[in-house]
């Protein structure tokens, strides 16, 4: 069974920075991308950033200049740097993962998709 664990959420000033951490564990042969995504109450979710196994990165115009997304591959582990953070950024932050359980899903181009149980951030002074 393939888990994301989250942390890293919390209570932030407006202006104030923050880390999130995604680490995925369980029977993974490859992942092929894994990405961070956010729902506010009463709104809609929506995609913050992703990234892909190559390394290449994508951004909601919203954060863009302000979050980052990198990942450690060793770890299986995705991170989300946080600045500049507004009170439009509170949400519930999820992490989502596409990967392969098998040599024969990876060479097919078959993923699964998993997703982690989400982290508050609060940005509010």
């Amino acid at each position: 069974q393939v888990q994301l664990v989250e942390s890293g959420g919390g209570l932030v000033q407006p202006g104030g920075s923050l880390t999130l951490s995604c680490a995925a564990s369980g029977s993974i042969f490859s992942i092929n991308a894994m990405g961070w995504y956010r729902q506010a109450p009463g709104k809609q979710r929506e995609s913050v950033a992703g990234i892909t196994s190559s390394g290449s990165a994508t951004y909601a115009d919203s954060v863009k200049g302000r979050f980052t997304i990198s990942r450690e591959t060793a770890k299986n582990t995705v991170y989300l740097q946080m600045n500049s953070l507004k009170p439009d950024d509170t949400a519930v932050y999820s992490c989502n993962m596409a990967y392969s359980g098998s040599w024969r899903e990876h060479y097919s181009y078959s993923y699964r998709e998993v997703w982690g149980q989400g982290t508050l951030v609060t940005v509010s002074s």
